[in-house]
């Protein structure tokens, strides 16, 4: 199934809350985004300081459900920028990639399913790594 996930930005001291049933991994995935957007920041259109008087807090609906994996990593990345830039994200695409601290995407597993449960959902464009193409 499609996993969604929220960001919100609230005035605090920097903190980052990650809640929605997560594992291990998917948390190190958002701390991982987390810290890729604050070494860009420069190139974005925020508060310079925007880590130390602004918490973050991301959530994944659906609470009981547990979530793991690494996958979720730009979409976790594209709606902190969307909190944090007010600009909105499409709610008319999903995407896919583990995104490291440098912001390269890997590519992932289960490429079939995670598009055909997008399809489902009536998403008809869906971001993917560059080295998943041949997949396709």
């Amino acid at each position: 199934e499609m996993l969604k996930v929220e960001a919100v930005k609230m005035p605090g001291t920097g903190k980052l809350e990650l809640t929605g049933s997560l594992g291990d991994v998917m948390k190190e995935s958002a701390r991982t985004a987390y810290s890729y957007i604050r070494s860009i920041s420069e190139a974005l259109p925020l508060d310079m300081d925007f880590y130390k008087n602004t918490d973050i807090h991301i959530h994944f609906p659906e609470g009981a459900v547990p979530k793991d994996g690494p996958s979720a990593g730009i979409a976790i990345t594209t709606a902190v920028v969307s909190a944090l830039t007010g600009i909105p994200v499409r709610a008319d695409i999903a995407m896919t990639g583990e995104v490291t601290l440098t912001g390269n995407v890997l590519p992932i597993g289960g490429l079939k399913e995670k598009t055909m449960a997008a399809y489902r959902n009536g998403i008809k464009t869906v971001l993917i790594p560059e080295e998943n193409v041949s997949d396709l």
